[in-house]
């Protein structure tokens, strides 16, 4: 198969090609290198630096549209910036599909876009961001699902919850997991923002690429891809402590603008739909992300 991914050179896109390379495809990364690291980039795959808010041209036979900006407060600082990598560049990820007769599956948003949830958030919960990124992400979905209808295709959104692991950048806000981890690891403070009670479903990269690859194959619809476990992020950073081997009690700041209090994933849809099912627990993700 003919593979394009776009953020390709990032955390969770440097992964995905990793594992396409491994079963034989042909991958074309697309990636501007904001965020993302060329050493990250499998030596078999081919690489072209572009900035997805222009278009770009594909012969891929799957398109896997990871590039994004992903950071929340940076979406509440600038979110026109943001609506731009984010909007824009998924219609531009619509059209090289489109004109490339390609299937695309989406990287969406399972934390950002439901908002605070009283439950486990399902594909039909009410849509609720509390910040410009799940904004930019729901309106990213819109028009998926209208490229769908327009032009009969069968692209896939994913919607994931609090993506962690090896690759995972520490500059970013949304990489709490890789914040603690490194801080902790330097004997340098670490601050959770707010009373720590707020919670998070954190599914490791690893389980996030077998529903990457399990999309690909599906002919269309939205699904999260999570755990469907909550952790609170005080316990959170209780696991971070441990995996480095430390005792080293948070401080506490206030509360931040973008920030549901409350996140996490019902993945029904996507065992029964795509066959998905996270495997990698929490505790054993950690441990093995620690440096």
């Amino acid at each position: 198969m003919r593979a394009l991914v776009t953020g390709g050179a990032g955390f969770i896109g440097s992964h995905l090609v990793d594992a396409l390379v491994a079963r034989g495809d042909e991958v074309l990364v697309l990636d501007d290198l904001s965020t993302g690291r060329r050493d990250y980039v499998n030596p078999t795959a081919q690489f072209r630096p572009h900035d997805v808010r222009e278009p770009f041209e594909s012969r891929a036979d799957v398109v896997f549209h990871l590039a994004a900006q992903a950071d929340v407060g940076t979406s509440m600082e600038r979110p026109s910036f943001d609506a731009e990598v984010n909007v824009v560049g998924t219609v531009n990820a619509l059209e090289a599909a489109r004109a490339a007769g390609a299937h695309l599956v989406f990287s969406s948003t399972g934390g950002a876009i439901y908002g605070s949830v009283e439950e486990p958030a399902r594909e039909d919960s009410a849509l609720l961001p509390v910040s410009a990124y799940g904004l930019a992400k729901r309106s990213a979905e819109v028009y998926l699902d209208g490229w769908n209808r327009i032009f009969d295709t069968h692209h896939v959104a994913l919607r994931f919850a609090n993506v962690y692991g090896p690759r995972q950048s520490a500059a970013l806000e949304g990489g709490v997991v890789a914040i603690f981890l490194e801080r902790l690891a330097a004997g340098e403070p670490t601050t959770i923002f707010g009373d720590g009670a707020i919670t998070r479903d954190f599914v490791h990269v690893d389980d996030v690429v077998r529903a990457l690859l399990l999309a690909a194959e599906h002919d269309g619809g939205v699904f999260n891809v999570g755990t469907g476990v909550e952790s609170t992020v005080a316990d959170l950073h209780a696991l971070c402590e441990r995996a480095v081997g430390v005792d080293a009690p948070p401080s506490y700041g206030p509360a931040r603008a973008g920030d549901a209090l409350r996140s996490v994933l019902d993945t029904t849809k996507a065992s029964a739909e795509l066959g998905f099912t996270a495997t990698v627990a929490l505790a054993e993700g950690i441990a093995a992300t620690a440096p």
